[in-house]
């Protein structure tokens, strides 16, 4: 046990920054709506992000190639542009969510500046963080910054009495009724992130994991990751589906149900909620503000085929250049209320993004060329399938709403 506490640290890492305000959003959606009868979809989000997650780490270990590499060098071009395409979009708008997402937390806590005004000095505070700190300081901090929300979330759980047998009962007989299937796949899709998957490949590169007999310490990691992942949302759907907070949108449903924990259990019931939010956006703006940097500078790399070393990427030029894009640029969407043709955009070539990755799995780590003995095995292959339906169906539905309006 102490080995296994003494090696985690990128599954850390990985859970911290994929559990934000989406992830919230979503399983606070579906426990209002649903109850403890959307708890089994949060589980089967968790597996899948897990199975995800294993191959792109699997793949970098075995070939020594992260995957923004190999989409140029072994995959037909089309996957290097849509790719590089979807990482423009996604960056700018993601990066003004976060912006936002984590000011609205601040302002709740310290209305003393607004939304805009938190948002902003909390996103140059983590750019120069990543700047001037090392992989192993963002780690640690990381690390406290997750303890802290789990404690935090935990302690709302306990506060709201929930039904044990109830929990049980959503967590092992799924069920669907009526308008449920929206819902479930939005926990679904929503649990642990998306691209910044990709950026785990780097975090274990940054701890000189490398080669085939990493492959056991990754997965124990990951492992450690997702069941934190899991069992962050589904404190989130049962706190919710305690409270019923009124379904609004975005992240004023966060406040709604911070409300109702205040009307319940009184002002400390609100504020270690919205302390556990504030906790979440701001952990995901670190880690993608750190991680998600190395894709694009590793792409370029590849792209201009130079030789370069993935533990040395924070260190390039196109990192920090990367990094400042980031921070800084998208933050014009919080006065100019994100225009419309940006929003359309990226949700239409965003909404193929999980299909995208899984499709790349499914070709990648069953070439025996490519990753010798270790290619996925028929269940993992299967596992990668139901995924690949399940975002294809999510992709869809997103097409169709955007066209539809």
């Amino acid at each position: 046990m102490k080995n296994t506490l003494r090696n985690i640290g990128p599954g850390i890492v990985v859970a911290a920054t994929g559990i934000g305000a989406g992830d919230m959003i979503a399983a606070t959606a579906g426990g209002a709506s649903l109850g403890y009868t959307i708890l089994w979809a949060v589980i089967i989000g968790a597996v899948l992000k897990y199975v995800l997650n294993e191959g792109i780490a699997r793949y970098q270990l075995v070939s020594g190639q992260a995957i923004p590499s190999a989409w140029l060098t072994r995959l037909p071009r089309f996957f290097a542009w849509y790719f590089i395409i979807y990482l423009l979009f996604w960056s700018f708008i993601v990066a003004a969510a976060l912006i936002a997402a984590t000011g609205l937390a601040a302002h709740s806590l310290w209305p003393i500046l607004g939304v805009n005004e938190w948002g902003i000095i909390h996103s140059i505070i983590a750019m120069v963080f990543v700047l001037w700190g090392t992989y192993r300081y963002f780690e640690g901090l990381m690390k406290v910054m997750i303890a802290t929300l789990f404690l935090l979330v935990i302690t709302a759980v306990f506060l709201v009495e929930p039904d044990i047998n109830g929990i049980l009962e959503g967590i092992f007989i799924p069920r669907l009724g009526d308008g449920s299937v929206r819902y479930a796949l939005a926990v679904i899709g929503g649990v642990g992130g998306s691209v910044t998957l990709l950026s785990y490949g780097y975090w274990i590169a940054e701890k000189s994991w490398k080669g085939p007999a990493q492959i056991p310490k990754i997965r124990t990691d990951l492992l450690v990751a997702y069941a934190l992942t899991g069992l962050f949302g589904l404190a989130v759907v049962i706190i919710a589906a305690n409270l019923k907070p009124e379904v609004v949108s975005g992240s004023q449903i966060i406040l709604a149900l911070a409300d109702e924990l205040h009307n319940a259990t009184g002002p400390i019931g609100r504020w270690i909620f919205l302390i556990g939010f504030y906790g979440a956006v701001f952990s995901s703006m670190l880690g993608v503000w750190q991680g998600v940097p190395y894709l694009f500078a590793d792409f370029l790399k590849s792209w201009k085929k130079e030789e370069y070393d993935l533990q040395k990427l924070h260190k390039t030029r196109s990192y920090r250049f990367y990094l400042v894009f980031l921070a800084i640029p998208p933050a014009i969407l919080l006065y100019f209320q994100k225009p419309v043709w940006l929003i359309v955009t990226y949700s239409v070539i965003g909404a193929l993004f999980m299909p995208f990755l899984t499709v790349t799995l499914l070709w990648l780590n069953n070439k025996k060329e490519w990753i010798s003995n270790n290619r996925n095995s028929w269940f993992v292959n299967l596992l990668l399938i139901l995924s690949l339906l399940l975002f294809l169906y999510l992709g869809v539905a997103e097409l169709i709403h955007q066209f539809g309006k």
